[in-house]
């Protein structure tokens, strides 16, 4: 039997008491800490039920627990229990509805006891009932009449936890217009129903609060930004306010479903949520703040001041459709301003000719009413949508033919509102529900739009309720049944009976603490530790409590993994795997866990479920994602020496896989060979214990299942693409360790060979020159002179695929050769066929010393890098060799100059001006010139850090500055326009651009007057300033244009749709497409000296491309970062690279006077690893470099930025 009420939990301060920071132990009133979830009906070992979501009692009480010195006071407010509805998502999509009250209840002793805590002292307490069905009204009613029963003096007729057993375990499910269920609560009777299936779906709330909240246009716009899945922030100072406006808007979509992440109510310690890159809606709590946050693109639904705010426009519903919908709605909201020329009925003929708006109180046929008007409106905006679906492979719906369809119908040009709804994943997941079915399937809005071609009234399309449903009572036998009379009366709410387990942990965990206070007490007994309860965690914690404790966030890591894993899993075609929230999320986990559980529960999460019978098959935005994860485990656990995790995911890596262009799948254990552990002897020696260890077979000849067991591990090396000379040292290594005899050392050589064979006809060979040594790990087992002991991270030189051959130059010569030295070196093919060897700087090249330096100043996350020239320079302090500045702004509205030749005081000056996030800078000799998301433009004088003028045109954020020549401006903003301006008279002179959304990126030539710009409508746009016209659109880009570079007559431009693209200015036309990386390309730049082409990616590759006669192909590709590539400037011999990972790097050319490198060879394969710091672990958001100084800087989330440099003397 299906239940109504799945849980009764209580959610409050248990034994282990911890701040919101994570600090053990009672730290005073002031502090806000972690609630636990006390107690739970069904109990926790009743083996029938699924436990209750482990993010509960974190989310029922959002604010955290605190403490208090009193309880209720009827004469303040403030003390009052509160009750208000909660729903949660889980992995997969599906909803939990839970009814919470909190409220003040006093501490236990024992708790109190244990951590001294002050006599008469309270806690926040949340008792809830949690369950699958919408009822949010009989929910609601039972808790409160739970409660009351509780606390009321005339007491209950049983203990109140025999009450809550009988509701939870007896109460079922109503069969949805058929039954109602009647039960009691002692002397109270409730009673409960759900709608027919075929009608709208059940929505147990009032949609009052929602329009009295907004008025028309908010409540249009925000119902807008919802279909269109914006990012989506709810503020209120009411809990109840945020989940039932939540649940409204989703139910006004219908026939529609919300896809993407939905918290009604967030917890106010994930505020950090909101920079979630992909659509989500949440609701967050007024009073948290959220000013240092970007909150870039969100928008902002204040329900206390009906206010919606957003950087971004919202793109209007198209007539006749809007005109419609307000309409319905005011007659619907304002009956009696509607009709109010209408005559008084007893005037007129017919009251029912002319009906007249009747004002009535908002009840349930409001409710019907307002979902049949957005019913209406969708009916009205997909006329004949059904024409259009195709069920291909390839689409589900031929958007461009509805939209012409659209156009000639309505007189009117394609809207951008529809174009986006169109391609949402909510329309999506409507027509992959929907094709195949008729009406018979209860498709309610095929109905409507038949009800309404037929004059019929939509009502009709409703199931009738002429059949009154079957009544349920559900009583229970004991209750008055006592003949004691006896009484249950509580003073607070009481606690279940814990089992002798839960006890025993609970005693532990209090001994632990009374242990600390002892020894607090006795080594330093003035401490705060002694005097308030801190810092529980003491030298004598048992180790079983400590077993404990670890035990519970290996736990809690893991379940938030495993519904990470499965929502990542769901990404779509659409989707940025590398921007995702699951992504981000998990590899957040990966990386800032020291001891390993984030990883190892990675790599074990995805073993449980391939042994759950999944095939294994991603699509290529989940293998990137899936593959960039596995990569970070692996290198978190090579650091560790977590020998366990790196070998399940090398088994894992060699099953999940997707399928090439041919078909093939494509495994990604390929794609780890980068990593260094497998050079590791010492590693695979013990994954072959490991394997003899596992093996089933033990009764077998030893010879053949050692060499069975070797026989795995080649097709492991095989799969990675390690070279075939070092697996076969590694092999025959074990193999004679073990004395296995040349037979079957010849038949494991045969083995080698031919998978190797197979592998290298189809992939290439996988030239990889790795590190030779690990920090963590054991020696390469190959032999080292002294010339290798500075070898530097490791370059990978390209090698082709069979498909793309003109991308990559692929010679069936091309070898791996060990040098007398042991290293493993890559012969490229240059464009006379002769091989160029690429070694890395020997031992007697001159050593670099390198510099750190850490710049604090900042509050808020560095958002933008600026760095100045030498020429500047020269101009404002003279000609000093150490002298050159770097720029940055942030989100605390703040423009910084910092000077590096000041150390320990390199801040300069600090600019205050803007009211928003800074988003772009640049600087001339004189001035500085600094765009924000407060739409505006500020010009400072660098000598007197004075303001000069700040220029208002734009309405969106700016993205991009430039100072011209001649005291101009150059303006790029999020409303699309590209503005000049006069710096003397503080005007826009021209707006010498227009593009169709937002720019992202702009390139000038001061000397030709030439402007180039990007960004989301997916086209280059060409400008001649001087000439006053457009040049070409160039079109080809499918998705953003992140990066543009243009250099005379050439322009690069990299997009979000993974490629770069090579154009003419004076043709108009694409030259070449770059088509090599796996993620988008937000960096790209132009060599001039050798017309080459140098691109980074989220991929976290480095590709150096060259023009030759017969095209432009790929001549090297670095793979020494791991993260996204966020900056490139090359200069004439130097190449600075800044990434997100918070790693740098530097490059060098040699001059060919110095022997670098022939004019008959690869030009751009000259550039060399020269240094790249040690990197330390922080998000960046932007890099710059200072080539002529030999350093780089980048600018992290965390409001710090991280200044290398690399004292260089040529």
């Amino acid at each position: 039997m299906a239940r109504i009420f799945e849980y009764f939990v209580v959610c409050g301060i248990g034994p282990e008491i911890r701040t919101l920071d994570g600090n053990k132990g009672f730290h005073g009133f002031s502090h806000l800490y972690l609630a636990s979830l006390l107690d739970q009906y069904p109990p926790p070992n009743h083996s029938l039920y699924p436990p209750p979501p482990p993010q509960l009692a974190t989310c029922v009480l959002p604010a955290g627990v605190e403490f208090f010195s009193s309880g209720f006071d009827s004469c303040d407010a403030s003390t009052f229990p509160r009750s208000y509805p909660i729903v949660l998502t889980e992995g997969d999509g599906s909803k939990i509805y839970v009814s919470c009250i909190a409220f003040r209840d006093p501490v236990s002793e024992d708790i109190a006891e244990a951590y001294r805590l002050p006599p008469n002292s309270y806690a926040d307490k949340c008792i809830c009932i949690v369950s699958r069905s919408p009822s949010f009204h009989v929910l609601k009613d039972a808790l409160e009449e739970l409660f009351a029963l509780c606390f009321s003096s005339s007491g209950s007729s049983k203990p109140l936890w025999d009450i809550i057993a009988f509701m939870i375990s007896n109460v079922p499910l109503p069969t949805p217009g058929e039954e109602r269920i009647l039960f009691g609560i002692e002397n109270c009777l409730l009673s409960v129903q759900a709608p027919p299936k075929d009608g709208l779906p059940h929505a147990d709330i009032s949609f009052q609060p929602l329009m009295q909240c907004l008025d028309l246009e908010n409540l249009i716009k925000l119902f807008t930004a919802v279909l269109l899945e914006r990012r989506i922030l709810l503020r209120s100072n009411k809990y109840s306010l945020l989940t039932l406006v939540s649940e409204a808007i989703c139910h006004l979509i219908y026939p529609f479903r919300w896809q993407h992440v939905y918290i009604p109510l967030l917890f106010f310690s994930g505020v950090d949520y909101i920079d979630a890159p992909t659509p989500y809606m949440m609701g967050l709590h007024s009073g948290v703040d959220t000013s240092y946050l970007a909150m870039d693109g969100v928008v902002v639904v204040d329900l206390e001041y009906n206010c919606i705010t957003t950087t971004e426009d919202i793109p209007p519903i198209p007539e006749p459709e809007l005109g419609s919908l307000r309409s319905e709605l005011m007659k619907l909201l304002y009956p009696n301003v509607v009709s109010i020329d209408q005559m008084r009925s007893d005037l007129r003929s017919s009251c029912e000719q002319y009906p007249r708006g009747i004002c009535k109180p908002w009840g349930e046929d409001h409710d019907l009413q307002l979902r049949l008007i957005f019913l209406k409106f969708f009916a009205s905006l997909l006329s004949g949508y059904r024409n259009f679906i195709e069920n291909s492979e390839t689409d589900a719906f031929n958007t461009q033919a509805f939209l012409k369809k659209r156009s000639r119908s309505t007189n009117q040009p394609e809207d951008p509102m529809i174009t986006q709804f169109l391609e949402s994943q909510g329309f999506l997941d409507y027509l992959e529900r929907c094709i195949g079915s008729d009406e018979s399937n209860n498709n309610i809005l095929d109905k409507l739009q038949d009800a309404i071609g037929r004059g019929q009234n939509p009502l009709s399309i409703l199931p009738s309720s002429l059949a009154e449903p079957e009544i349920i009572t559900i009583s229970d036998p004991d209750m008055g049944s006592s003949g004691s009379g006896a009484k249950y009366t509580y003073d607070r709410f009481p606690s279940n009976v814990r089992t002798e387990e839960q006890e025993e942990k609970r005693q532990q965990i209090l001994a632990a603490v009374r242990g600390a206070f002892e020894y607090s007490g006795k080594h330093n007994p003035n401490s705060p530790s002694m005097l308030m309860g801190r810092d529980p965690k003491a030298p004598s914690l048992s180790p079983m409590e400590r077993a404990a404790e670890r035990e519970r966030m290996v736990l809690d890591i893991k379940v938030k993994l495993q519904g990470l894993w499965l929502r990542l899993l769901k990404l779509g075609a659409t989707d940025d795997p590398l921007s995702s929230f699951e992504y981000g999320t998990i590899l957040a986990l990966i990386e800032s866990d020291a001891e390993g559980i984030g990883g190892s529960g990675f790599v074990e999460c995805i073993r449980e479920h391939i042994n759950t019978g999944w095939l294994c098959q991603l699509t290529d935005e989940q293998f990137i994602a899936v593959k960039e994860l596995l990569k970070t485990a692996i290198s978190r656990a090579t650091s560790r020496n977590d020998i366990l995790t790196i070998r399940d995911a090398l088994e894992v890596s060699g099953e999940i896989y997707k399928k090439d262009p041919n078909n093939v799948p494509d495994y990604i254990q390929r794609h780890l060979i980068s990593l260094s552990i497998w050079e590791e002897l010492r590693f695979w020696e013990g994954y072959f214990d490991y394997l003899m260890e596992q093996s089933s077979n033990k009764s077998a000849n030893y010879t053949s299942l050692v060499s069975a067991q070797l026989i795995i591990m080649a097709s492991h090396m095989a799969g990675l693409g390690l070279p075939d000379i070092d697996a076969w040292y590694m092999i025959e290594t074990i193999a004679e360790k073990n004395s296995i005899g040349y037979k079957q050392l010849i038949k494991l050589r045969g083995f080698l060979s031919h998978i190797q064979q197979l592998r290298i006809s189809y992939w290439g060979l996988s030239a990889v020159k790795s590190q030779s040594t690990s920090a963590h790990a054991t020696p390469s087992p190959h032999p080292k002179d002294g010339s290798d002991q500075n070898q530097q991270p490791a370059e990978a030189s390209v090698v082709g695929r069979s498909w793309v051959q003109s991308m990559f130059s692929r010679d069936t010569s091309a070898r791996i050769n060990l040098g007398r030295s042991g290293r493993w070196t890559s012969d490229v093919p240059t464009e006379s066929g002769t091989s160029q060897r690429q070694d890395l700087p020997s031992a007697g090249q001159k050593k670099v010393q390198s510099n750190i330096r850490i710049l604090r100043g900042h509050s808020g996350a560095v958002t933008a890098l600026h760095c100045v020239s030498k020429r500047e320079v020269w101009d404002l302090v003279g000609d000093r060799e150490d002298a050159g500045f770097f720029i940055s702004g942030s989100t605390d509205c703040l423009v910084k100059i910092w000077d590096p030749s000041l150390r320990g005081s390199e801040l300069r000056a600090t600019l205050k001006g803007h009211t928003g996030p800074v988003r772009a800078i640049n600087s001339d000799r004189g001035k500085v010139v600094s765009g924000s998301d407060d739409h505006s433009v500020i010009v400072w004088d660098k000598q007197t850090t004075q303001l000069l003028e700040e220029l208002k045109g734009h309405d969106a954020q700016v993205s991009c500055v430039r100072m011209l020549s001649g005291e101009r401006v150059l303006t790029a903003a999020h409303d699309g326009t590209v503005k000049m301006w006069d710096v003397r008279t503080d005007t826009c002179v021209a707006t010498v651009g227009r593009c169709s959304s937002a720019v992202i990126c702009m390139e000038y030539d001061d000397s030709t007057g030439i402007l180039a710009a990007g960004g989301r409508d997916t086209i280059a746009n060409i400008w001649d300033i001087r000439a006053g016209r457009q040049m070409h659109k160039l079109l080809g880009h499918t998705k953003w244009i992140r990066s543009i570079r243009m250099v005379g007559d050439t322009i690069v431009t990299g997009s979000d749709d993974w490629t770069a693209r090579l154009w003419s200015v004076s043709r108009g036309a694409c030259d070449a497409v770059l088509a090599c990386h796996a993620g988008p390309i937000l960096a790209v730049e132009y060599s001039t000296l050798d017309k080459g082409i140098i691109t980074g990616s989220t991929d976290g590759l480095l590709r150096f491309w060259e023009n030759e006669d017969g095209g432009i192909r790929c001549v090297k590709n670095v793979t020494i970062h791991s993260a996204a590539i966020l900056s490139i400037s090359a200069g004439e011999h130097w190449l600075g690279i800044g990434a997100a990972d918070n790693s740098m790097s530097l490059f060098h050319r040699p001059q060919e006077r110095l022997g670098g490198f022939s004019n008959t060879g690869a030009k751009m394969a000259g550039w060399q690893l020269y240094r790249t710091p040690q990197k330390t672990a922080a998000m960046v958001r932007c890099a710059s470099s200072d080539l002529e100084r030999k350093r780089i800087c980048t600018g992290g989330r965390n409001g710090l930025l991280r200044l290398w440099e690399a004292t260089i003397n040529i």
